[in-house]
């Protein structure tokens, strides 16, 4: 997919603001950025623990990354008046429906061609920093695609208050999972569902070595 330089630098220079607020006025630490491959598609999969995390991990990717773009599906509601629409768009955002969207999930496979993206495998926000359980849409995503996957863990987000000074939290990135060996098996429910457990104990193993891991229990 083919993004204008205008467009690219509006959202660079964004994220560069939202990081002096983030890695600046704040302490959010960035580790394992080197683990996010410079091109081609890379789906960047994180726990899902503060509505700011889809304006802080574009901060954390493109700080490494400048010029590119991180696309993210977000809900409907942010994109109801014509300013947000314009704001979230600008930056990569797109607007998913609750339940099953079709056109959503066309544009997450046409994007993962050659593109970064980031997605929430659990698919709602667990404010109390537990880890769910991932969706099995997510596996099927991956399974179809073949990309990159990078589990991601956020850690300290859901205690931020806004706007706030001196905050801790950090993102960790950690190295590209390898599902060669269900990609061999059938494109079926079970399948899926073991390539979005892999991704969730790569998520959970890299907020052990945080010591913030919660279990939904």
């Amino acid at each position: 997919m083919k993004v204008s330089y205008l467009r690219r630098f509006w959202v660079t220079f964004s994220a560069y603001v939202i990081g002096f607020y983030a890695s600046t006025i704040n302490r959010f630490r960035i580790k394992g950025s080197d683990n996010i491959p410079s091109s081609g598609a890379v789906l960047l999969v994180s726990n899902h623990i503060s509505a700011y995390e889809t304006i802080f991990l574009p901060w954390a990717v493109i700080r490494q990354h400048p010029m590119q773009m991180l696309w993210a599906p977000a809900k409907e509601e942010l994109f109801t008046s014509s300013f947000q629409r314009w704001l979230y768009s600008s930056w990569g955002a797109f607007p998913v429906k609750r339940g099953r969207d079709v056109r959503a999930g066309k544009a997450i496979n046409d994007l993962l061609k050659d593109q970064k993206v980031m997605l929430f495998p659990e698919g709602t926000r667990h404010k109390d920093g537990v880890l769910g359980k991932g969706n099995r849409g997510v596996g099927k995503i991956i399974y179809d695609t073949r990309p990159v996957v990078v589990p991601t863990a956020l850690v300290g987000l859901n205690r931020w208050k806004f706007p706030g000074f001196g905050q801790d939290a950090c993102v960790v990135f950690g190295k590209p999972l390898d599902f060669s060996d269900l990609y061999e098996l059938s494109d079926c429910k079970e399948t899926h569902q073991m390539i979005v457990d892999r991704v969730m104990a790569a998520i959970a193993d890299l907020l052990k070595t945080e010591g913030a891991y919660i279990n939904e229990g």
